[in-house]
């Protein structure tokens, strides 16, 4: 632990960036199902006070600190673990830091692959994706609604990139891919893109691969002209201004259905 007399001494900056980096230590350990140390109790009231004492803060930021210091001492461990990361980004976001997925943090970010689940011949085309963001977030996707298999084209992000990692929160390790050209995709497919049948009246298939595409231009044309001559394309309708989604929300939504038709099929 970092002794106050040394935290008071240094600049403001630093000594906020200091203390959301021990808090996220801990945090972590809280969420990793470990115990609050009772010893450390007394050292994160007096944390919290230099912290309350600041009159840098705003007022939103300075009563929900006040408010977690009135109440520390007396708090159970999963209310800590909040506060905790409450208090964290507070200051990450006092520090002028922009918050990323990387500064979330995951309890449950390693998998255990014996654990995990798949629906045979359930699998994802990835053309093209750019954003190692959005290929982290369909890996989480995919994973929790049991995909067999992603393949990627040649230019799509890399899913060991850190900012897909991290997104992915360990699906990455436990989810199977590969990559592979289009003209490597065998047997039935179907695309995502607008223009298709609604998502509610989509035939879902037992076995395919659901090809999603490029965040700027969508599903290429080679790769449209495949599936409308296979299973066809499949459409999210939607209702407002934009009348578009993100590629990695619009899949999540669409994966579900799939899933869900696999569930009932099944029963």
């Amino acid at each position: 632990m970092i002794p106050l007399r040394r935290l008071e001494k240094v600049p403001r900056a630093v000594r906020l960036r200091k203390i959301a980096g021990f808090i996220g230590e801990t945090e972590y350990r809280l969420g990793q199902g470990g115990v609050f140390p009772v010893e450390n109790t007394g050292y994160y009231g007096d944390l919290l006070q230099l912290l309350v004492n600041d009159s840098c803060f705003g007022p939103p930021a300075r009563a929900e600190l006040e408010h977690i210091a009135a109440r520390w001492g007396l708090m159970p461990d999963a209310d800590r673990l909040r506060a905790l990361n409450s208090i964290r980004h507070i200051l990450l976001a006092e520090t002028g830091r922009q918050i990323a997925d990387w500064d979330c943090i995951d309890p449950g970010g390693s998998l255990d692959s014996r654990k995990r689940k798949s629906l045979p011949g359930m699998w994802v085309y990835l053309e093209d994706i750019r954003s190692p963001f959005n290929v982290g977030a369909i890996f989480r996707a995919a994973e929790s609604f049991c995909v067999e298999k992603l393949i990627l084209s040649p230019l799509c992000a890399d899913p060991l990139h850190p900012r897909a990692v991290r997104t992915a929160m360990g699906c990455v390790s436990i989810l199977p891919w590969e990559r592979r050209p289009l003209s490597g995709l065998d047997g039935p497919c179907f695309a995502l893109e607008t223009g298709g049948v609604p998502l509610d009246r989509f035939a879902f298939p037992e076995r395919a691969a659901l090809i999603a595409g490029s965040e700027e231009l969508g599903v290429s044309p080679a790769a449209l002209e495949m599936a409308d001559h296979s299973l066809g394309r499949v459409s999210i309708p939607t209702y407002g201004a934009k009348g578009s989604l993100n590629v990695s929300v619009a899949f999540g939504i669409v994966i579900q259905a799939w899933a869900a038709s696999q569930a009932r099929d099944n029963r």
